[in-house]
């Protein structure tokens, strides 16, 4: 429920989507399943992240941290995927690094640096197809990134260039002047950057003839826990004491709303709030105060939201968790219900590598954080990060020791998995679909102008365009929303073919290439009337000749009902003559 609130509730479309897509995806792989060999390597990449929060890293004991070169990890691990006639399939590459090139300002839909990425690698492996429609798959996958910021130039005060206030993130008190940029021109372009360093460095390793192969069985476990419920005594190393551990019920500390360097939040919030304001806790107050024992619980948090009290209309924050390990051979795949900090993910990984290692009489291979996998119970840091209260220990919903709890059932994991040992399955979530809240109104109708159809060129591109340049057409449109085109594209860039008895026109790059965008908009309200304007940056490997934009999509009638329409654009021609790029190039649809 808590971050359904930003994106006006459940949305029942974008959910049965998504989930039409996986079914569909697994039934097709299920369809295509044959013999392979599988095989990892590793690799260091530079300049492509940072620690967004350095101090709360600095929380960590120094001999600790003296283990590590870097306040990130810089390895890129890849598992690469080949059937037995050594046909490459697939290539999966995990490596620390947020999706948020783009910060909030963007107001586009993006699959960010990791997504453009895959596109990379794609297009690379499956020449002459249309991006999503290739053979090969390649997925840039999330691991401990939960201080990793891309905007590599770090964190300054928009207003006079100067570092913000390390600590606090915030430039005279005020959060949303502190901003990190990467190393773009601007959040697209640095977008581009960081995701064809992402794509080099697995390119590398994927041709490299440095590869281990996998082997052995394939084993899993998996066991849903209640993380409210986690009560022991654990023995800390660090002081030489006996630590009492109490899972708290969930809750969001103050610093949680004043956001990251990558976006920041809003009001008086600022990161390392460690101290309750008067004023925010009565308005926190008048929706739902926070018991005693759920304050004393998330010390030194103050609690700005206490989520796991809030029940209308159903919990704002999970209690149960999801908690796995796959041991794919001597590939070990650790899935986390959250983002782990750079430490929170060194130390999981060591305690799954330590009680493999005591049962394990083959040598273990790389031990993988595969984050955000099936619950999302927000942020886990590590106890000494978590009296810092930065946004990531404010996000660390289950108190100081999260961690801890998380450390101790995943050990129990891997001690059922290596003795075969079978696990109670754990009290499943509840199920919440019946309970959702939508606020976000449906599309009540569309229309177009007097004797103007759907798919009409309002605007036309210009007769001949050069490479690098950018072209633009738009149409008038219906609301995207009334059907999502699954598989199909909302813009296409097409090229005319000459054959032995006519033309043909062939797509060349739909709204998933990072050279074109997809804007919507509404031009009128009350009269549902809507254009669509699609753009083309020409890319360096064009073919000169013919062109034309074109634009599919729905409309809905008053009366009820859908119509489809196209439209397209008058043909422009292309020149090989290359002109200066423009900026902006990404795969964007835009919804206003």
């Amino acid at each position: 429920m808590f971050y359904d609130i930003s994106v006006l509730g459940f949305m029942p479309q974008t959910f049965d989507g998504l989930a039409a897509g996986i079914v569909r995806s697994v039934d097709r792989a299920h369809a295509d399943v044959s013999p392979c060999n599988l095989s990892w390597s590793q690799g260091e990449l530079l300049d492509a992240n940072i620690n967004r929060s350095p101090t709360a890293y600095l929380q960590n004991p120094a001999e600790e941290r003296a283990k590590y070169k870097h306040d990130v990890d810089k390895e890129m691990t890849q598992l690469k995927i080949t059937r037995a006639d050594g046909t490459p399939v697939g290539v999966i590459n995990w490596f620390a690094v947020h999706p948020t090139s783009m910060n909030n300002t963007n107001t586009l839909v993006s699959s960010d640096n990791v997504g453009y990425a895959s596109v990379l690698f794609e297009k690379k492996m499956n020449e002459g197809s249309l991006i999503g429609k290739g053979k090969f798959v390649a997925a840039f996958a999330s691991t401990n990134l939960g201080d990793v910021s891309p905007n590599t130039k770090g964190a300054h005060c928009i207003d006079n260039g100067e570092e913000c206030d390390l600590h606090t993130s915030t430039c005279d008190g005020a959060n949303v002047l502190c901003v990190a940029s990467g190393p773009g021109e601007d959040i697209f372009d640095s977008t581009r950057i960081i995701a064809e360093k992402l794509f080099s460095k697995a390119w590398e390793l994927f041709v490299s003839s440095e590869q281990s192969a996998v082997s052995g069985n394939i084993k899993s476990v998996h066991q849903y826990v209640d993380m409210t419920k986690q009560n022991f005594t654990f023995y800390d190393n660090n002081t030489m004491q006996n630590v009492n551990v109490q899972g708290c019920k969930p809750a969001m500390g103050y610093s949680f709303a004043a956001g990251t360097t990558d976006g920041a939040g809003a009001f008086s919030f600022s990161q390392g709030m460690t101290s309750p304001n008067e004023l925010w806790n009565a308005v926190r107050d008048f929706i739902v105060t926070p018991s005693d024992a759920e304050r004393k619980c998330q010390k030194p948090k103050p609690i700005l939201f206490p989520t796991g009290e809030m029940k209308f209309p159903y919990e704002w924050q999970p209690k149960i968790v999801s908690t796995s390990c796959a041991l794919i051979g001597n590939f070990v795949i650790v899935p986390v219900p959250g983002e782990f900090t750079t430490m929170a993910g060194r130390r999981l990984r060591q305690t799954v590598r330590d009680t493999l290692d005591q049962f394990s009489t083959s040598s273990i291979g790389p031990v993988v954080i595969a984050g955000l996998a099936n619950t999302y119970s927000s942020y886990i840091v590590t106890p000494e990060e978590y009296e810092l209260q930065r946004y990531e220990a404010a996000s660390t919903i289950y108190g100081q020791h999260t961690l801890t709890i998380y450390q101790r059932q995943y050990k129990k994991l891997c001690i059922a998995l290596m003795t075969s040992t079978k696990l109670r399955p754990g009290r499943s979530p509840t199920d919440f679909r019946e309970k959702t809240i939508t606020l976000l109104p449906p599309v009540i109708f569309d229309t177009s102008p007097w004797n103007r159809s759907y798919g009409t060129v309002v605007k036309q591109p210009k007769g001949v365009v050069a490479i690098g340049e950018k072209v633009t057409a738009s149409f008038i449109a219906g609301h995207p929303r009334n059907h999502l085109l699954q598989e199909e594209s909302f813009m296409t860039v097409e090229r005319r073919v000459q054959r032995e008895n006519s033309t043909a026109w062939t797509i060349v790059a739909t709204d998933a290439d990072w050279e074109t965008k997809f804007h919507w908009y509404r031009t009128s309200f009350l009269k549902g009337m809507s254009e669509a304007r699609t753009e083309w940056v020409v890319p360096a490997n064009t073919e000169p000749g013919v062109y034309r934009l074109s634009h599919k999509g729905n409309a809905k009638l008053i009366f009820g009902g859908l119509v489809s329409y196209r439209g397209h654009s008058k043909p422009f021609q292309v020149e090989s003559s290359p002109k200066e790029s423009v900026g902006n190039r990404n795969r964007r649809l835009y919804f206003q």
